[in-house]
């Protein structure tokens, strides 16, 4: 019975979420004409929709914390990804347009597709990752100069809360290659918008920005291990208490159990 209540919240926003999506994304087309930045800022009303109705429906709210260390220059942002919430928040959140890394699948999903293929992102072709990432270098340096930020996800998919992905340094090496500063930010949004979890939880999410990391001086490895080490470090002070200590405890119990035969 105790679970009903956030199905309820859940499939409300759900389907709130669907209709928004078939409203706004065929009016994407008629913001075509305008200007880039208009055109940006009109494009993700659906992204403040979403972030509000999951605010007032399932009761997930947010805060910042080290905000003041986004710079006003260019800049690479490198960021926890544990749920869907971060990649709709950040698109609107942020005081600069973002461009996003992304597989080139993405832009044949229906509606979906079609409002981001408006927008300066940079899509790739995961299966040829060499000519994937020149064409990175080469795209990522057009958005930096044009005053844009670039997004990416280091662990590359989502991962489970209490849990590290593998960090990629494709982000780290961008920020080598063009001689742009990489942001680290951490939080937690998987505690309330939990991967492949159809139940929302209401809470707070903290998005924490760290300071700024030069490039200058630093491979991409030390530089990425830097951007790894602060955020996995800061995810231990934002997360909810015995998070990190319960997933530790579960993986050595996991690892000491011996394999059935």
């Amino acid at each position: 019975m105790s679970n009903i209540i956030p199905f309820l919240r859940s499939l409300l926003f759900v389907l709130l979420m669907i209709l928004a999506t078939l409203v706004w994304a065929p009016m994407c087309f008629l913001f075509a004409p305008l200007p880039y930045r208009k055109r940006y800022f009109l494009t993700s009303f659906w992204n403040r929709f979403v972030i509000w109705s999951a605010k007032v429906i399932c009761g997930i709210r947010y805060q910042f914390k080290g905000y003041e260390n986004l710079p006003d220059s260019p800049a690479i942002l490198l960021s926890k990804h544990q749920s869907a919430w971060e990649t709709i928040f950040f698109l609107y959140a942020m005081p600069r347009p973002l461009v996003y890394v992304f597989k080139k699948e993405l832009l044949y999903i229906p509606f979906f597709g079609w409002g981001i293929a408006l927008l300066r992102m940079i899509p790739i072709d995961r299966g040829n990752t060499r000519d994937a990432f020149a064409q990175v270098v080469e795209r990522g340096r057009k958005r930096l100069a044009e005053g844009l930020w670039i997004i990416m996800f280091p662990e590359g998919t989502r991962s489970h809360v209490g849990k590290k992905g593998k960090y990629k340094g494709g982000g780290a090496r961008l920020a080598v290659e063009t001689n742009t500063v990489a942001v680290p930010i951490a939080m937690n949004a998987g505690e309330c918008w939990p991967k492949n979890s159809f139940i929302k939880k209401p809470g707070l999410i903290t998005v924490s920005i760290g300071k700024p990391i030069s490039p200058e001086g630093l491979t991409a490895a030390q530089l990425m291990q830097q951007v790894e080490n602060w955020i996995e470090s800061e995810m231990r002070v934002i997360s909810s208490p015995g998070i990190y200590s319960k997933n530790k405890l579960s993986d050595s119990l996991e690892a000491a159990t011996p394999d059935s035969a």
